[in-house]
């Protein structure tokens, strides 16, 4: 077969139209052509894979060997051809097709599930998939189409950097309380019942993400701009790590209403400061995006985090 050659649909479809007949009159009938095209277009498939698909035993035209293999196969192509022109009609009548969803600790536990069973009831053609990302390299991941969008988190003070071909669509915005332990001779116990000062925090020792993150970086400015030089004794990026250290008495950490779900269970003392820090959870998507899938998981995304409590003393 010649390497530039490409099969003919429509020439397919009239030699498995001869197969299924038998003869070029009753092909020709069935397909609305006279014989003399049937004829042709039989003969422009044979230049194409290069070798007879029909011969004559005696008056009749019967396949060869080589026609009945491509009749098998004709069969095949020409159904996907089919199943392809209705998926692509589908799209114009409804959001349909896949997604790849960068997810991250908290967003999968608490936001993934919700969103993606919303999103079934709504458009049940949207096929969701989650891969985990390093949220310091999620809009990269955006940027490069390693994932269609992605969860991220912005801070006042270590702002998201600026992507030029990702945009940064905001979800919801929630307050961080101490987290400590419950038991024990340790600070947290002899912490007030009043909401956190300064003063309260000062001399602490802390469990927080390496400065070297976005998140570090975060919680580190935030403290020392109310005043709080924080003594560290753990450097744990995971929130649920941080949290377990926490309620075993290694120090104090920071929580929001989102990482509680991720430690329902665990036994922890949570309270509020004064002058609270605070998360923006954010959805990084392209751009220049045209697909409606995108589209519905942002609106989506956003009807549900709507109705996240944004600090832990509403519930």
């Amino acid at each position: 077969m010649d390497r530039k050659a490409r099969l003919n649909l429509t020439q397919l479809a009239t030699l498995l139209e001869f197969g299924r007949r038998g003869t070029l009159a009753a092909a020709a009938e069935s397909l609305g052509y006279s014989p003399g095209a049937v004829s042709q277009h039989l003969a422009a498939l044979e230049r194409a894979v290069g070798t007879p698909l029909v011969r004559k035993t005696g008056r009749v035209l019967v396949l060869t060997d080589a026609g009945h293999v491509l009749v098998e196969h004709a069969d095949t192509v020409l159904r996907t051809e089919r199943e392809a022109m209705r998926a692509v009609t589908a799209v114009q009548h409804e959001v349909s097709g896949p997604l790849t969803v960068g997810t991250w600790g908290s967003t999968a536990a608490t936001l993934l599930a919700p969103v993606v069973h919303r999103l079934g009831d709504e458009f049940p053609h949207i096929t969701v998939r989650s891969r985990e990302v390093d949220l310091d390299d999620a809009a990269a991941d955006v940027l490069h189409g390693r994932v269609d969008v992605a969860f991220g988190l912005d801070y006042a003070d270590a702002p998201l950097p600026g992507h030029e071909g990702v945009a940064v669509e905001r979800l919801h915005r929630e307050t961080f309380s101490v987290a400590a332990t419950t038991d024990g001779p340790d600070a947290g116990r002899r912490l007030p019942g009043h909401p956190l000062s300064a003063d309260d925090l000062r001399d602490r020792p802390w469990i927080l993400p390496p400065p070297l993150t976005q998140y570090g970086t975060a919680l580190r400015t935030g403290l020392r701009r109310r005043g709080v030089e924080p003594t560290m004794v753990h450097e744990v990026t995971d929130s649920a790590a941080s949290l377990h250290l926490a309620s075993a008495g290694l120090g104090l950490t920071v929580i929001t209403p989102m990482m509680r779900r991720l430690v329902a269970d665990l036994p922890l003392r949570v309270l509020p400061m004064v002058d609270p820090l605070s998360r923006e959870v954010v959805l990084l998507v392209p751009r220049a995006h045209r697909r409606r899938p995108v589209s519905a998981f942002v609106d989506t995304a956003r009807d549900v985090a709507a109705g996240l409590p944004r600090s832990l003393t509403q519930g």
